[in-house]
């Protein structure tokens, strides 16, 4: 490499990407077709991108892809992962059902995005394998039978111990995981250099406000309601103190701080990076920031033994506590405006509801 030059760090798959893969494979060989080297399945932006089968199988149907994390420090790079699929019982109701095999966990805890006693296998996963087991079926005059999809990791309960998920309740294997279908590799350096690029650009055509977001889910909800230029959006990740005091830096004279709730409570007890690996959010924490906040102790106990910030989130609503819910939007952006000098608009936002608060 050319001294100075620096290395592009290459983009992945993500598990639920390969699992669709496999599935859409593994429905060809219970169909009797002819199965080619590779298979093509369609991801959540629209785009097509194509797997290399590892292996086939016809009897169980079965089908596996070997996971390429790109240059992501990802434990399941490398993985095997695969998809077993089966005609339901005639007696069935149609449609495609997705159950987890070998190196597959099950949800045993709430405040995940998967319930209890499910495959632990996540939303955008769930609709890429059914989306691609459609595109299979497509044709075979089989389309309303229903399918069962057995999804499947080589090892996966082995590489499960090096990740968190015994401690989130997922048991027995991996989850299967994924937004987009890539994997982004995980860089500092290259997340602060975005970070500042992003900003120079917003500056450079005359903006004085940014959308600081998360996620593509925050920045895309925020940016619904606000409707500003697309260069005032700038995706920090969990970079939080850096893209605020970044933003001083530049010049900006207003911040929109877009985030989902476990990220916003990291930001309220002054976590400067929000990742798991940087400060780790523990519930208890969480919970003693309400008690603080008002909520009484007894129900302050209660809250510590959670699983996730997501069943805190989800009990408080239970509760009718938004007031605590917008306690903690408040203390996020009183160190959000510490941390930068400057103004600070704060956005709650879920997945399923949108933007459910906005702390001004």
């Amino acid at each position: 490499m050319t001294k100075g030059r620096k290395k592009t760090l290459r983009s992945g798959y993500t598990t639920g990407a390969c699992a669709a893969a496999a599935a859409k494979a593994a429905t060809w060989c219970l169909l009797g077709k002819a199965t080619p080297e590779t298979v093509e399945i369609p991801f959540p932006d629209g785009s097509r991108h194509s797997f290399a089968i590892c292996r086939l199988g016809q009897q169980p149907a079965m089908a596996t892809v070997v996971k390429d994390a790109g240059d992501d420090p990802d434990v399941t790079n490398g993985a095997e992962i695969g998809a077993e699929v089966n005609w339901l019982a005639a007696d069935r109701s149609g449609g495609i059902v997705l159950t987890n095999g070998p190196g597959v966990g099950l949800v045993t805890k709430p405040g995940l995005p998967v319930p209890v006693g499910e495959a632990a296998i996540n939303p955008v996963p769930r609709q890429m394998i059914k989306a691609a087991v459609a595109e299979a079926l497509e044709g075979s005059g089989r389309e309303s039978r229903g399918l069962e999809v057995k999804i499947f990791v080589r090892d996966g309960e082995i590489l499960a111990a090096k990740t968190l998920n015994r401690r989130l309740g997922v048991f027995g294997g991996l989850s299967i995981l994924g937004t987009t279908g890539i994997v982004r590799p995980v860089s500092a350096k290259a997340w602060t250099d975005t970070i500042e690029a992003s900003m120079q650009v917003a500056r450079a055509v005359g903006l004085t406000e940014a959308i600081l977001s998360t996620g593509r889910t925050s920045e895309a909800m925020v940016q619904g309601m606000l409707r500003l230029p697309d260069e005032a959006q700038v995706m920090m990740g969990d970079y939080l103190r850096y893209a605020l005091t970044a933003a001083q830096r530049h010049g900006f004279s207003r911040i929109h701080l877009a985030a989902m709730w476990a990220k916003l409570v990291k930001a309220a007890l002054a976590v400067p990076q929000t990742h798991v690996r940087h400060g780790a959010l523990e519930v208890r924490q969480a919970a003693d920031l309400l008690v603080r906040l008002g909520l009484d102790r007894d129900s302050g106990a209660e809250l510590r033994t959670a699983n996730t910030a997501r069943e805190i989130y989800q009990r408080l609503k239970t509760m009718r506590r938004d007031d605590l819910i917008g306690a903690v939007c408040r203390r996020a952006q009183e160190q959000a405006r510490q941390w930068s000098g400057l103004p600070v608009r704060v956005y709650l936002v879920t997945a399923e509801e949108g933007v459910v608060h906005v702390e001004d």
